[in-house]
This record gives C-alpha cells, sequence and structure tokens, in this order.
C-alpha cells in the first residue's frame, strides 16, 4: 500500500466561482468552507469554520463553472497543493490548495 496526497471536503461555496482562460485551457477558483461542531472540555457546543482554496482545470472547470454558484454545496476531491509567489512588492507569499480532481454537486436545485 502506498499512502498519497489525497483530500475529502464537504462544504459551501463562499463566492461564485472565478475563471481563467488559458491558451491551453481554463482554469476555475473558489472558496469552500468546511464547518465542524464539537463541545469542549467545558461542556459548550463550539463550531468552527475553515476556508479551502479550490482550484480546478478541464472537464471539472467546466462543471464548476457551469454549476456552481456562491452558497452551493458541494463535495470535492483532490491532492493538496502548496505553492509560493513574489507579490508587487518582492514580498514572498504562500499558498495552499486543493487542486479539485472529482466534484459532486450536493443540495437542491
Amino acid at each position: 500500500m502506498s499512502l498519497r496526497n489525497k483530500v475529502t471536503l464537504i462544504g459551501r461555496t463562499g463566492k461564485d466561482v472565478e475563471t481563467v482562460q488559458f491558451e491551453n485551457g481554463k482554469l476555475a477558483k473558489v472558496s469552500l468552507a468546511t464547518t465542524d461542531h464539537y463541545t469542549n472540555a467545558m461542556g459548550e457546543k463550539v463550531e468552527e469554520t475553515q476556508w479551502h482554496n479550490l482550484v480546478c482545470s478541464g472537464k471539472v472547470a467546466d462543471i464548476m463553472e457551469k454549476y456552481v454558484e456562491k452558497g452551493k454545496e458541494i463535495a470535492v476531491e483532490g491532492k493538496v497543493i502548496y505553492r509560493n509567489f513574489d507579490d508587487k512588492d518582492g514580498v514572498k507569499r504562500y499558498i495552499t490548495e486543493i487542486r479539485v480532481l472529482e466534484i459532486l454537486l450536493l443540495g437542491g436545485k
């Protein structure tokens, strides 16, 4: 058995999908909120939300662009990608993204 870089998330999108067209295809990007609920040591119920940056290309990008809008509940499977870049002021920035390989549309509509 080999270990892999694999992540599965279910959550709601925080904005409409952004697409960028390139010569060899398109890239779609959107943020996804996942929420965990638990009871802390003092017996209080706690809700914790994490935000994830999703990116995809190819047919998955086409599906996202056509069917996903702000607030849509989706399930995604993909892998974690770490990138860095220099911003316009020359400061090195780091970003963590989920490269989406599969998407499942959940909820109504």
